[in-house]
Order: structure tokens, then sequence, then C-alpha cells
């Protein structure tokens, strides 16, 4: 009899004290996280961020039900897995509409306050006021002297010794009659020193502050812009106002030009009709449209011919090796994509490449392949056939492998050849199986972004647009230069072509879907 039994008390008794602890930890640990996300909820909500800040209170709410109940506790072990999806799907993709119907841009990229905050620390040096300096050493001490000539009257300061000054801290300047005793530093001295005369705040005692505004002179350095009731900004200087544009997102002038910074506004569907609109946009939009269809369609055609024609091959009972063949051939797919299409762009130089040195010597032709649109649509083609028909390949020998061999046989008897069978049988047989596999492969090619952007950069540029296009450039690379690599960096219209790829590709997931028979 086992001892528990013996001495009268339950089984589960010995385990209850371990099954506790486990317990007391996974509330500690629970309420850590719970913190921490509120935490992070404090810290986007003070820097403006609230989409970012509902993201963690979402999330913080969700743990906190999920792992304080014990009725949502088989709940529990998917809830990592959504709330991943949540942040690293959904929410990137709730946030990327949002932008998309806005003017977010490198040039409205702060919030309203951040940008009334950079103007209002912006200053300037007031001009006719400068006082000319000079470095006198006393000993083992430095003074500045200044000297200006105001209305005809000429003004005379002196600083305490410079060893006397505190980071951070303005160093005081009082009225002297003449120069002080000592001995003048030359030019040379002064530039040894400039950092430290830059890093100098004087006050004279009417409480002006000069800055170096020079190697020889110290200026008023005055803030540029004031602040009104209305929220508009004065300009100092010259007494102009800067008035905030809140359909724009800048603070404009009198004459209505604009000032950069500026902050993000709601532009509505204004990034959706400037694509179909606006004839700089549109004509590259639509061409480059349609270059992704046919570009994805060719590519899977082409990958699904090489790859079918050589599974067929393979299945050739007459063949011999046939082992070492498929390796060899199945070989492209195990080295990484990004090495073959650099060896591929050094392959197709257009000077010294081996491909062209080739046409040369048999044809005598040297193609412009990264010049001409054709031929770099063309080598393209060429290189994303060769990087994609090993996995066709491998589709194909699979899905011929399962067809009946009473099949071949009787095409036998009736006196049908290779060609036949491939074309009657085998084609048709596997055809219905490997359809949602070719539209995946449609929807991996429409945004083979990395093809792209390692051959070809979306080279050659297209003549006329107004953002950076090129006649190689897929929806995809295109989304990423008006975003990264324009000069206005223009976010929104970035985010208003991304979410129409989205609608592509969720379209050609719904097909795949019910092709596959997949209730949706």
């Amino acid at each position: 009899m086992p001892r528990e039994a013996s001495r009268g008390l339950p089984r589960h008794r010995s385990r209850y004290p371990a099954e506790r602890y486990t317990r007391w930890m996974l509330r500690a640990l629970t309420a850590l996280l719970v913190l921490a996300t509120l935490w992070l909820v404090m810290a986007f909500h003070l820097r403006g961020q609230w989409m970012f800040a509902l993201l963690f209170l979402v999330l913080g709410a969700s743990l906190a039900i999920v792992f304080g109940k014990r009725e949502l506790m088989s709940h529990r072990y998917i809830y990592p897995a959504l709330a991943g999806m949540g942040v690293f799907v959904i929410f990137p993709l709730v946030y990327t509409i949002g932008i998309s119907f806005s003017n977010y841009s490198s040039s409205n990229l702060l919030s309203e306050e951040r940008v009334r905050v950079q103007f209002l620390d912006q200053t300037y040096q007031a001009e006719g006021q400068a006082f000319d300096f000079q470095l006198i050493r006393e000993g083992k001490r430095t003074r500045l002297y200044l000297e200006a000539e105001v209305a005809g009257e000429v003004r005379r300061l002196v600083s305490r010794p410079l060893a006397l000054a505190v980071d951070g801290q303005p160093l005081t300047v009082e009225p002297a009659r003449a120069i002080p005793p000592g001995e003048v530093l030359g030019i040379r001295e002064v530039i040894a020193r400039r950092d430290t005369l830059e890093a100098l705040a004087l006050v004279t005692p009417a409480g002006t502050e000069l800055q170096l505004a020079g190697l020889r002179s110290f200026a008023p350095i005055l803030p540029r812009f004031a602040e009104n009731p209305d929220g508009s900004l004065t300009d100092l200087r010259d007494g102009t106002t800067l008035t905030p544009n809140h359909e724009t997102g800048f603070f404009v002038t009198e004459d209505g030009e604009r000032l950069t910074p500026g902050w993000p506004v709601a532009v509505g569907l204004d990034n959706y009709t400037k694509i179909f609109t606006d004839p700089d946009i549109r004509g590259p939009f639509l061409q480059i449209f349609v270059w992704t269809f046919v570009f994805a369609g060719l590519t899977v055609v082409f990958t699904l011919a090489v790859g079918f024609f050589l599974a067929t091959l393979l299945q050739w009972d007459q063949l011999r090796g046939k082992a070492i063949y498929r390796t060899l051939l199945i070989l492209p797919y195990a080295v990484p994509a990004f090495i073959s299409i650099l060896i591929f762009k050094g392959m197709f130089n257009q000077n010294y490449g081996e491909i062209n040195l080739i046409l040369e010597n048999l044809f005598g032709i040297s193609p412009d392949w990264f010049t001409d649109p054709a031929m770099a649509r063309t080598m393209l083609l060429i290189v994303n056939t060769w990087l994609g028909y090993p996995y066709m390949l491998l589709l194909c020998m699979g899905l011929i492998q399962s067809i009946p061999r009473d099949l071949f046989e009787a095409s036998a008897v009736d006196g049908g050849g290779p060609l036949t069978n491939m074309v009657r049988i085998t084609l048709p047989l596997i055809l219905k199986p490997l359809t949602p596999l070719l539209i995946a492969a449609f929807a991996f090619n429409f945004n083979n972004f990395v093809l792209i952007t390692l051959l070809t950069g979306g080279s050659p540029d297209i003549l006329g647009a107004s953002t950076p296009a090129g006649t190689t450039d897929l929806l995809v690379s295109y989304t990423y230069r008006i975003a990264f690599q324009d000069a206005g960096q223009n976010f929104g219209l970035a985010a208003a072509i991304a979410t129409l790829i989205f609608l592509l590709v969720v379209g050609l997931s719904v097909l795949n879907l019910r092709l596959s028979k997949v209730s949706v």
C-alpha cells in the first residue's frame, strides 16, 4: 500500500504545493506583463502616438482577461499566436490603411505641437548689434574683451575669466572703460579655442544674450517667432504672421507660402484619387500595374512549362541516373535567391558579362539588358524562371507519380506516344490539383520585391513620371520607392498603393481558397 494511503491522506495532496506555486508564479508573471503594457500605453500616449497606445491597451486588457479568468483557461494556449497576429499583421495593415487617408510624408511627419515647438525654438542673429572681440591673456587667465559702436557711442564689455565658465550656464560680461591689460591672442589661438567659444553664452548687463557669430564677433541671438493667442506665429524679424492651415498641415505666410515642417492631416480619398486622375502618376501606375500582372503570369507559365517538361523526362523509364539528374535540377532551389540574383546581375553586365560575350561572339549582338526596357523585362523573366522552375519541378514530380500506370498502358495499346501521354493524360490530370499552387505562385511573384531590387532596382526609369517609377518596377517596388527613395517620401500615397495591392492579394487568396474547395 502506498505511504499516502496508509496515512489516510489523499494522493493529490503531495502535488498541491507545486501546483500552488506554479499558479502564483503565473499570476505574478501576468501582472508584470500587464504593468509593462500599461507603461507602454502611457509612454506612447505622452508622445502623442494614440494608435500604439490603443494597441498596447487592448493587449494588456486582453492579457488580464484571458489569464485572469479560469473560465478562459482553454484560450491561454492560443493567445500568444493571436496576439502576435494582431501586433505584426492586423495592426500594421490597419495602420497602413489609416496612413493612406492622410498626407503623411517627410514634410508632414511631426505632430502640430512639435512643429510649433520647432518654430518657437528658431533663433536669428540681430543685425548691426555685433560686438568685435579679442582674447586677452592675463597670466594664467583668459578674458573676452568686446567692443561695438552703437549710435556713435562705443560700448566696451569684458568677461570674467573663461576658466570660471560653467557648462550650461551663461557667462556674465561687465562694462569696461578700456581694453584690459594683458596679451592679445592672435587668430591662431582663437581658432584653437573655437569649440570653447561656441559653447559660451554671454549675458550683458541689459540681459541680452550673445553668442559666437564668427571668428571675430559675438552677436545677440534672438528668438525668431512669437506665439499669438489665436495660435498663429509672428516672425519677429519682419513682423509677418504665420497661420496654421489645418487642411494642408502647414504654417502659411500672408502670401500663401508654406513653411516646413508640417504635420499630418486627413485628406480623405485624395491619395486614391491622385492615383487615377493625376496624369503624371496615373500613366506610370497603370504601366507598372499591367507589367506586374504580365510578369507574375508569365513567370508562372514559364516555370510551370520548364518544371513540367523536366518532371516528365525524369519519369521516363529508359532514363538512367535519375537521382543524379534530379539532384542537379533541384540544386538552384537550394542556393539562396539573393546570391543567384547577384551572380546573374554580373553575368548580364552589358560590357563585361559572360552572356553578352557569348552572344557577341556567336551572333554579333550585345543587348542592352539594363537600359532597354524590353531587354530588362526579358532578363527578369529569364532569371525568375531559373529561380522558380525547381519548385514546379518538385510539384509536378509528386503529382505525376500519383497518376495510375494503367492509363499509360492503355494509351500505349491505342498507339499513344510520349507526347500524347504528356498532353492528354499527364497535364490534364495534374493541372486541377496544381491550380491552387499556381495561384499561390502568382501571388508570390506579384510581390517579388527582392528580385526587382537586387537585379534592376526598377530601372530604366519611366520618363515624365512625377514619382520614382521604372519600367521594370512591380507595384511593391514602386510603393517602396515612393515611400523611401522619393525626395518627398510620400508615405500617404505609398500606403494607398499598398492598400490596393492588399486588396488584389486578398482577391487572389479568396480565389485560391475557392479553387481548393475550402469554404470562405
